[in-house]
């Protein structure tokens, strides 16, 4: 079991000195949030990546159909260079119907995203090498230059291509298979009910459930677990002494990943304060 943190708010200096607290106190990642208007999760990551050594660093979450994929592949492989080969792409298809989230434009509808999601997917197995490519697809296209200039941007450090992680809804079988063909798997959860039925709520046993689901998934397409990611979200405080408690149930359904995140508060100082605090109590260990 690894354990990240979320930092809810900050600007590029806080990550890099929070990031810094956080490798120093026994954590394996650090993530920052990616906005619509806002400050930019990638150079937030970059100054990360210049004060630590060991840290994973990644964004929780980046709504990939809003992204133009060669913009992310160039910024992540740019981070990936810098930190030596840390960086971790966590990717959704971003949210629906919040007028926040789509101050600029209007919502495709989720049938859109999707296929746009699938479509980054596939182009950036081709982005992370440096050398121009074909595509063609429905929304994107891509033609092959041989003489490119300036030349395609550096390959990352990690190949054959940086870690995704995917937002996966169980037990919708489509948006499960995208996460389980990917390199992990950020749970979400959209039961089918019937009329006047209640699918109850989400716990370690759907999340088990889930895990046997991808495992299977996997097997079909000649993929093992060994290195694949199921990564759960919640929080737990700095002086609850039975932190782990609220860990080892996911940590036994499955889950490799713990990510802690605090969203009760957008306000820079108070996030500051509760962030370092949480940091330097160290991860909810499992053992």
């Amino acid at each position: 079991m690894r354990y990240g943190f979320v930092m809810a708010y900050g600007d590029a200096r806080a990550a890099a000195e929070l990031a810094a607290l956080a490798e120093q106190h026994g954590w394996d990642g650090f993530f920052v949030w990616e906005s619509v208007w806002g400050i930019d999760a990638w150079a937030m990551l970059a100054a990360a990546a210049m004060t630590t050594e060991r840290i994973r660093l990644g964004t929780m979450l980046t709504p990939l159909p809003r992204r133009k994929p060669w913009d992310v592949a160039g910024q992540t492989s740019t981070v990936d260079n810098l930190s030596n080969g840390r960086v971790t792409l966590v990717v959704g298809l971003g949210v629906t119907g919040e007028d926040r989230f789509w101050l600029f434009e209007d919502d495709p509808g989720r049938k859109v995203r999707a296929e746009l999601m699938d479509e980054s997917l596939e182009m950036l197995q081709h982005l992370w090498r440096d050398q121009p490519f074909e595509y063609a697809g429905k929304h994107y296209r891509s033609r092959k230059i041989d003489d490119l200039m300036p030349p395609a941007p550096p390959p990352p450090v990690q190949q054959p291509r940086i870690p995704t992680w995917v937002v996966g809804a169980w037990p919708r079988p489509k948006s499960m298979r995208r996460a389980a063909l990917q390199d992990g798997w950020i749970p979400t959860y959209a039961p089918i009910a019937k009329p006047g039925e209640d699918p109850g709520e989400w716990s370690p046993a759907l999340l088990a459930d889930a895990v046997a689901w991808i495992r299977r998934e996997r097997a079909t397409h000649g993929l093992t677990m060994d290195t694949y990611d199921v990564v759960v979200e919640g929080t737990t405080t700095a002086d609850d002494p039975k932190a782990a408690d609220t860990v080892r149930p996911w940590a036994e359904a499955g889950a490799t990943w713990w990510i802690d995140a605090d969203w009760s508060s957008m306000d820079p100082k108070q996030v500051r304060a509760t962030a370092e605090r949480r940091l330097k109590a160290g991860p909810p260990r499992v053992t």
